[in-house]
C-alpha cells in the first residue's frame, strides 16, 4: 500500500487506516478480532484507529485498546510499522459516549492508555472539545504527558480551525480527526481540510462511508450505482478513493468487523478515478442521498453516538 507521512514525523503510514472500534463493541471472539486486524496489518494499513473508550460499557474502560496491543503481540508481520492511534476525552455509560473533558480526566486516561499499550502512545488525540474547559485548559495535561514521555504525537478530533490553532499555541498538532463523508462535506466549506493541507497535518476522516446505517444503503445512490458498474467495484472502495483523492492529506479509516468489508475497503488504495468519475460524485447533493435529513440534525457530540 502506497504511505503517507503522519503529519511533519518521519513516520510512514498506510493511505488507508483501520478503525477498530466495532471489535469492541460486539462479543467478538478474540481470534476473529486477531484474524482481522492481521489481515489489515499484513495489506498495509498500518494506522490502527482506537479510543479509551471503545467499550461495551464503563467497567471496561480501554477494552479496544487492550485488544489491539494483544493482537499485535501476536502478529508476525513486521510490528514496528504499527501506529495505534487513540484518542481520550468520552465515556461510555449505559451504552451511550458521553464528554469526560475535565483535565484531571484526561490525564489520567492517558496514564492509563500509556500502560494499556505498554509505553509511549504513537499517536493521542483529544476525541472532542469540552463544553466546559478551553481548549487550553484540555492540552495543559496533554503538555505534561508529552513533556513526560507519554505521548509522542498528539491529534485533535472533532476540532474547529479557531480549535486547531490554540491547542498548537501548547503542543504540536500532527493530525486532525473530523467526520467527513458524502452527507457531512464540512471539512471542504469551514476551512479545516485547507488548513490542514497549509500545516501538513494528517486528516483522518471518520465514518467516511456515513456509519453503519448509511453504508449499507450506499446502492442506493444513482450516481454511484453508474460509477459501480463501469467500474466493477464496490460504492464503498469508491467513496474511499473519491476522499483520498480530495487532498493528499486524508487518510480515510473504516472500520468493519467483517474481513471481507475491510479488505474490500483497503483495496480502495490502489483506485484512481478519473476527473469525470470525481466530478460525477462531487456534484452528488445531500437532498438526493439516502437519510438526507441526517445531515441536518444534531451539531453536537450526540453525533458521535454512530461514530
Amino acid at each position: 500500500m502506497r504511505t503517507r507521512k503522519l503529519g511533519k514525523t518521519d513516520i510512514e503510514i498506510g493511505v488507508i487506516g483501520y478503525g477498530a472500534m466495532s471489535l469492541s463493541l460486539q462479543a467478538m471472539p478474540e481470534e476473529t478480532a486477531f484474524q482481522l486486524l492481521h489481515a489489515v496489518w499484513s495489506q498495509g494499513a498500518s494506522l490502527v484507529d482506537t479510543a479509551d473508550c471503545y467499550c461495551i460499557d464503563e467497567n471496561d474502560q480501554h477494552h479496544n485498546e487492550r485488544l489491539i496491543v494483544r493482537a499485535l503481540a501476536a502478529y508476525s508481520g513486521d510490528r514496528s510499522r504499527i501506529c495505534i492511534a487513540t484518542k481520550g476525552g468520552a465515556v461510555k455509560i449505559d451504552g451511550r459516549w458521553k464528554l469526560a473533558g475535565t483535565p484531571e480526566a484526561l490525564y489520567r486516561t492517558i496514564c492509563e492508555s500509556c500502560e494499556t499499550l505498554g509505553g509511549p502512545i504513537p499517536l493521542w488525540q483529544h476525541h472532542w472539545p469540552s463544553t466546559e474547559y478551553s481548549v487550553a485548559e484540555s492540552m495543559r495535561p496533554v503538555r505534561r504527558a508529552v513533556d513526560e514521555k507519554m505521548i509522542l504525537h498528539v491529534g485533535v478530533s472533532n476540532y474547529s480551525i479557531a480549535q486547531i490553532r490554540e491547542a498548537q499555541e501548547l503542543v504540536e498538532i500532527v493530525s486532525v480527526q473530523n467526520e467527513y463523508n458524502l452527507w457531512r462535506r464540512d471539512p471542504e466549506t469551514n476551512g479545516v481540510l485547507e488548513y490542514c493541507e497549509q500545516q501538513d497535518l494528517v486528516f483522518l476522516p471518520w465514518r467516511p462511508m456515513g456509519g453503519k446505517g448509511l453504508a449499507q444503503r450506499l446502492g442506493e445512490i444513482k450516481p454511484l450505482e453508474n460509477l459501480v458498474r463501469e467500474r466493477g467495484v464496490s460504492p464503498h472502495r469508491l467513496l474511499l478513493a473519491w476522499l483520498m483523492a480530495k487532498s493528499k492529506c486524508v487518510v480515510p479509516i473504516p472500520g468493519s468487523s467483517r474481513l471481507e468489508n475491510a479488505l474490500d475497503a483497503l483495496a480502495a488504495a490502489d483506485l484512481r478515478l478519473t476527473a469525470q468519475e470525481m466530478q460525477a460524485i462531487d456534484g452528488i447533493r445531500v437532498d438526493e442521498l439516502p437519510g438526507s435529513e441526517r445531515a441536518r440534525s444534531g451539531n453536537t457530540f450526540q453525533r458521535s453516538q454512530l461514530r
